[in-house]
């Protein structure tokens, strides 16, 4: 089969197609025909080396963790699943025609493929952090990188859970935050006060979606105390004394197929930057490293 390598850390010159033997679904997996790939921050920082301590790499490595496709393989022990299923989920090594997986959702037949992609890891990581900051209608969440795919699903979560959420990005992206129903504020110099000036109430959570030095401003909104901050791509955390937070292992089959027919159905929005072929795929990653994107990275197998 195709599929995107790398056998070592690097820049996007060390991705390349190659290929490489199939895998065969061992117990409890199922092995995917792959119809579409999300493409994360997360692919360029593992491939960089920048995120070792929480996913080291055996090499060669395939990059990606979701995908959607017809599931065409299932293995000893799992129930549920047929061959002929269409599935979204998170998984390793989903830059390929093939890929194996342990936990997955049905795809509802009103969800296309590029949004079922796109779809797992925002669900999983934006659940996983509102349920952490134990948020609830009472609070007013401050999320960083609202208008990414990531943030914007938190957005969503929390809205919908009756937080007020006060969102960061672009001023490009201030429609788009108002129309999820946050209030949007610029990133960059005097964050603070603007967010001050949006919450005079206070800000009781924070949830940094970008990585990009707002722990520090976090910190600060939150009085001093580093309590009910988390991030899920800041790499200085520990150091700040600031959660981090990752899948690591947690099954979340249940959960995404209920936010897959919320998709479906038009009451979750998802958006797509744009698809490209898996032989873009170092493209695609800097694209993703460049950041300034209106939505989700696809490939297409």
């Amino acid at each position: 089969m195709k599929a995107v390598v790398f056998e070592e850390y690097g820049g996007s010159e060390v991705l390349r197609l190659a290929e490489v033997d199939e895998p065969h679904a061992g117990p409890g997996q199922v092995r995917l025909k792959v119809m579409a790939i999300g493409v994360n921050p997360a692919d360029y920082k593992v491939r960089r080396g920048w995120m070792q301590e929480f996913f080291p790499v055996a090499f060669p490595a395939i990059p990606g963790s979701e995908a959607a496709g017809i599931v065409d393989e299932v293995g000893e022990g799992v129930t549920g699943i047929s061959a002929g299923d269409e599935v979204l989920g998170l998984m390793t090594g989903a830059y390929a025609q093939y890929a194996l997986a342990t936990d997955v959702a049905p795809k509802p037949a009103g969800l296309d493929w590029q949004t079922a992609a796109a779809l797992p890891l925002a669900a999983e990581t934006s659940d996983r952090v509102l349920d952490f900051l134990k948020v609830t209608a009472d609070d007013t969440l401050l999320i960083h990188g609202a208008a990414g795919v990531v943030g914007s699903v938190g957005v969503q979560l929390a809205v919908t859970c009756g937080a007020t959420v006060i969102g960061t990005a672009s001023e490009s992206n201030h429609d788009y935050l108002r129309s999820l129903g946050a209030i949007p504020v610029t990133y960059g110099d005097g964050l603070v006060d603007r967010v001050r000036a949006a919450a005079p109430q206070g800000i009781d959570a924070v949830y940094d979606a970008t990585g990009y030095d707002a722990l520090e401003a976090s910190i600060e909104l939150r009085g001093g105390t580093t309590d009910r901050v988390v991030t899920i791509a800041d790499m200085r955390a520990a150091e700040l004394g600031v959660a981090f937070t990752s899948a690591m292992g947690r099954r979340f089959g249940p959960a995404l197929t209920d936010y897959a027919r919320l998709a479906a159905d038009g009451r979750l929005r998802v958006r797509i930057d744009r698809s490209l072929p898996l032989a873009d795929a170092a493209k695609a990653q800097d694209l993703s490293e460049a950041g300034q994107l209106r939505g989700k990275l696809i490939l297409h197998p």
